[in-house]
């Protein structure tokens, strides 16, 4: 149950669901198969993003020489204040939303793909993501748990295309409540995860925070 965790926490802070209204604006005018291609290469972007972190984020790491007690810390902030956002049924990762929605729209308006920016990054996948990948990579001591981490990301990609496939149902269906209180019930579930990575991360940096 333990390596349940890692894909928990990811589909809390991706929730693509709550993406679904970003990505029915960005591709207004659309016509069919540019939205296909659209979820391809956000879906396939954001298994990259995941895929990198896990095989190449404790490198990353040894490169700038920071303790992974430190990124844990850091890493258990942002998805602190991740959670905060998603509790006022806000994306995980985004910006405030007219920022969000006004960077989109300039993008399609000079004929640059949104799928990657700023659906991808860093609406789906951004630094709280990255870091919780990152910090469960350190904990995998096998080539499976390590691969189990790869293969997370292959599911965050199916749900996220899945979830873009069937946007306009998923609106009609859910409506904007139901998408906030979504939102809401998996921020709450990130702030758990998230006060545990802290802890972990604190403890270890400051021993004598263990009580006798």
């Amino acid at each position: 149950m333990e390596w349940i965790k890692p894909l928990v926490a990811l589909l809390a802070i991706v929730n693509p669901l709550a993406i679904v209204p970003f990505f029915i604006h960005y591709t207004e005018g659309f016509d069919a198969e540019q939205r296909r291609r659209t979820i391809r290469v956000a879906s396939f972007t954001a298994f990259c993003v995941i895929a990198a972190c896990a095989l190449l984020g404790l490198q990353i790491l040894a490169f700038f020489n920071i303790s992974l007690q430190s990124f844990q810390v850091g890493g258990g902030l942002l998805l602190l204040i991740s959670a905060i956002n998603m509790l006022n049924a806000r994306p995980a990762e985004a910006k405030p939303q007219e920022d969000v929605l006004q960077a989109g729209a300039e993008k399609a308006a000079h004929g640059a793909s949104v799928a990657v920016v700023p659906l991808t990054i860093p609406l789906l996948t951004g630094p709280a993501s990255m870091s919780t990948v990152v910090i469960y990579a350190d904990r995998a001591q096998t080539f499976w748990q390590h691969a189990a981490l790869v293969g997370y990301g292959v599911v965050i990609a199916a749900a996220t295309a899945l979830c873009f496939s069937l946007a306009d149902p998923i609106a009609r269906v859910l409506g904007k409540t139901g998408i906030n209180v979504m939102t809401r019930l998996l921020g709450l579930i990130l702030a758990a995860l998230a006060v545990e990575v802290m802890a972990t991360g604190l403890v270890q940096l400051f021993p004598g925070l263990v009580g006798r």
